[in-house]
């Protein structure tokens, strides 16, 4: 792969990655309500670390050749997709038409911010 090939790359790979993270720390939880809220914000503050450390470094890589919108598109697109997978596999949540319709209207708002590229 070509070396200008990575700062486009590179950065939806580290979101999709932080984003796995994130989905846990934020809705993980859900599976384990008898914890204490205490522990579920604890436990979520270490499994978000890793998350900053990814995400951090790819806004800045990918700022390079993508303007701070489309990392933000970029993340939020990422961010459905991950979800839709966690909350079924990990949740055991049905996936639903409405929550795939829903979802892919927003997908395809973030990707109107990569039109005038």
């Amino acid at each position: 792969m070509s070396a200008s090939l990575w700062p486009k790359i590179l950065p939806v790979v580290m979101l999709a990655a932080s984003n796995i993270f994130m989905t846990f720390a934020w809705y993980g939880h859900l599976k384990h309500r008898t914890a204490t809220l205490f522990m579920v914000i604890l436990t979520s503050w270490m499994i978000a670390l890793p998350e900053y450390m990814l995400a951090v470094p790819a806004n800045r890589i990918g700022s390079t050749v993508y303007s701070p919108g489309q990392l933000k598109a970029m993340q939020e697109a990422i961010t459905l997709i991950v979800f839709v997978i966690f909350s079924a596999l990990y949740l055991g949540e049905p996936v639903r038409w409405t929550t795939l319709v829903g979802f892919g209207f927003i997908f395809v708002g973030a990707l109107f911010i990569f039109l005038n590229r």
